[in-house]
Order: C-alpha cells, then sequence, then structure tokens
C-alpha cells in the first residue's frame, strides 16, 4: 500500500489531482498538508471527492503544517514519516505580481523544507514537484525538457522564484524527483471548470465589459505563441507519470505542442463574445507605464506583468513528453476543441461568484 503526502490542496491543481490519484490506484492513501486557515476549503474539498468517490471516504486524511516553516510546521507524531512512499508538491504563490520576499519564502524556502522533509522519508519511492515551463525566464527560441539554466533573466519574481525552487530539486540527488512544467493552465476541456479567472480570461473579463467595436490594444506583432493548457490534461499527465517509474529523474513539458498565436488568440475570444474591435499598435512600454493608472487598470483587467508575454518570443518543445504520454494515450487537446466549454462556464459564472462555487 502506497501512502501520498500532498501539498498544494485543496487548490484547483490540488484537487483535482487527488481525485485522479485516487480513481486511479484504489489502494493508494493521501495525507494533505493543509494550513488551519484553509480547513473548511479543505473539508469541502474533500466531501466533493467523497461524493464522486464514496470508497475514498477511508484514504485521506489531513495534517495541519506549513510549508514556510520548518519540518512543514507538523506537530510531533501527527505523522510517521516513514510511511510515506510519495510526495507530491505543488504549493506555491502562483502570481507573476508576487514580490520578491513573498515568493522566497513560499516558493524557495517551501520547497527547501519540503526536500528537506523528503530526507526523512527513508522508504519515499518518488517525489514530484509542480514547477513550471516559465523558468525559462528571458531565454528566447526554443526551450526544451532538457534545458534549464541557460542563463537566463527573469521577467518577474514569479519566474525567479520558481527557477530557484526547480534548482534545489535537480540538486537533491538523493531524492527521487520527476519535474512536471506546465504551461499556462486554463479551465476543465469537457466542463470548462475553473476557480479564477486570470490568464487569458484577464482578456475576456475586459472583452465582455468593453462595449462591441471599442477600441482594444494589439501589443507588439501578435505573432507570440500563447502556451495554454486545459487542467484536466495537466492533472491526467501528471497522475499517469507519476505511476510511470521510467518518469523518475526526468523533466516533462505539460504544454501545447502546436500554440495559437496571441492575435489569433484575441480574435477567437472576441468571435466567441459575439463582438469584434478596433484594433490600435501599443509599445509593450506604454502598456506597463499606463497599467499604473488605476483607470486604465478598470478597463484592462491584466496585471502589468503580463505584457511582457505578448512579446517573449519563445516555444517549448515537449517532444519528449509527448512520446512517453503517448503510451498512456494522454495527448493535449487543440485549443479550438475546448475554448466553446470554456467559455460556455465563463459566461455561466461571474468573477464575483467563482471562488463560493467551487471551494
Amino acid at each position: 500500500m502506497s501512502k501520498l503526502f500532498i501539498t498544494g490542496f485543496p487548490g484547483f491543481v490540488g484537487g483535482m489531482l487527488v481525485s485522479e490519484l485516487i480513481r486511479r490506484d484504489d489502494s493508494l492513501e493521501i495525507v494533505a498538508l493543509i494550513q488551519q486557515k484553509f480547513l473548511h476549503a479543505a473539508e469541502t474539498c474533500r466531501g466533493k471527492l467523497y461524493d464522486e468517490l464514496p470508497a475514498a471516504a477511508s484514504r485521506m486524511r489531513f495534517v495541519f503544517g506549513d510549508i514556510t516553516v520548518d519540518n512543514l510546521g507538523i506537530d510531533e507524531g501527527a505523522l510517521d514519516t516513514n510511511e510515506i512512499t510519495d510526495i507530491f508538491h505543488l504549493a506555491a504563490a502562483y502570481d507573476l505580481a508576487v514580490q520578491r520576499n513573498k515568493g522566497m519564502l513560499i516558493n524557495v524556502d517551501g520547497t527547501r523544507n519540503v526536500i528537506n522533509f523528503a530526507a526523512r522519508c527513508r522508504n519515499l519511492a518518488r517525489f514530484d514537484y509542480v514547477s513550471t515551463a516559465y523558468v525559462s525566464g528571458t531565454h528566447k527560441g526554443t526551450f526544451s525538457e532538457n534545458d534549464f539554466d541557460l542563463g537566463q533573466r527573469f521577467k518577474n519574481y514569479y519566474e525567479e522564484t520558481k527557477f530557484l525552487a526547480e534548482k534545489i530539486v535537480r540538486e537533491s540527488k538523493a531524492i527521487p524527483w520527476t519535474i512536471y512544467r506546465p504551461g499556462i493552465v486554463v479551465g476543465h476541456s469537457q466542463t470548462g471548470e475553473t476557480v479564477k479567472y486570470d490568464g487569458p480570461y484577464y482578456a475576456l473579463l475586459t472583452m465582455n465589459a468593453l462595449p462591441n467595436g471599442f477600441p482594444f490594444p494589439k501589443i507588439g506583432s501578435g505573432k507570440t505563441e500563447v502556451n495554454l493548457v486545459p487542467i484536466d490534461y495537466v492533472v491526467g499527465a501528471m497522475a499517469a507519470l507519476h505511476g510511470d517509474p521510467a518518469a523518475i529523474g526526468k523533466t516533462f513539458h505539460l504544454t501545447d505542442p502546436s500554440p495559437m498565436k496571441v492575435a489569433e488568440i484575441q480574435l477567437l475570444l472576441a468571435r466567441s463574445l459575439g463582438k469584434s474591435f478596433m484594433s490600435y499598435p501599443l509599445p509593450p512600454g506604454v502598456a506597463k507605464a499606463a497599467m499604473k493608472f488605476k483607470p486604465v487598470r478598470s478597463i484592462y483587467r491584466m496585471p502589468s506583468q503580463l505584457i511582457d508575454y505578448f512579446v517573449h518570443d519563445i516555444h517549448y518543445e515537449s517532444g519528449e513528453t509527448a512520446s512517453v504520454l503517448k503510451n498512456h494515450k494522454i495527448s493535449c487537446p487543440k485549443f479550438t476543441e475546448y475554448l466553446p466549454n470554456l467559455i460556455k462556464f465563463f459566461k455561466a459564472h461571474s468573477e464575483e461568484e467563482l471562488q463560493g462555487i467551487l471551494i
């Protein structure tokens, strides 16, 4: 019997991942590290899991703690580390606008603490870490699964601290790690379900609020790739690779092998809302400066850090990942195939009601 310790529950990815892992392995037990302040959300998420899988009721429990604290803040006697066979580390500050001190505390120190905890688990067989494709930083051109430190700088503290966190994992020679680098995660490809509107949803929120024909900025050439991936692909891939012994010591790009361009996506989003806009060129520097003003931010809802991604030319090579996932009959769906489901969910759920609906 395996016992898996997971951080990042009850986050959207963490919650779906627990459900998928339990479905795949009927002997798996889950121990989720949660902070006391998130107990209600965790119990709600676990309750939904029990409704879907009644047999899971005896296979999941919580332990209170905090990844930013030594020994993860777990009370002595609350958990026998010798029972832990698997660890999935998802907890992080997923925010492009994160301040460096917060990013260092959660992403870097937190990952180091989880690695130190893993080193005390004598029967550990797997350590799975969720990084991000954007550890690529300012690197341009192609960035493969085997690339890491290419001398890149970083566009924001989120990228920097996730890079430093992945470095900690990669340098932990005694830990049987597997690293996952997702692209920009959007809603479920079948249901459209998500828990927050960020990434491409910023454009949707803006377009939805603007009248038809209103000026909409074109930042850069519009030819930059936007790497969007649905959450069910990401979760399904991680769950399958977690059960694959050949994945140990490898890094996987959970990205779209054929991503669409900025201009293409903007056009599709506008059409999906039944609108068209008057495009006008806007230099990235001017766009970032404009976002400092509250009236502009109230119209164009995106954080200024997102603007850099409109003009940063990079392609994430995922051929090795696709080859391995093919053995598990998993592939990334095309954006045009699942966009209608994202839009249907977006139209049915306002930004204000979203959190209350899902966790």
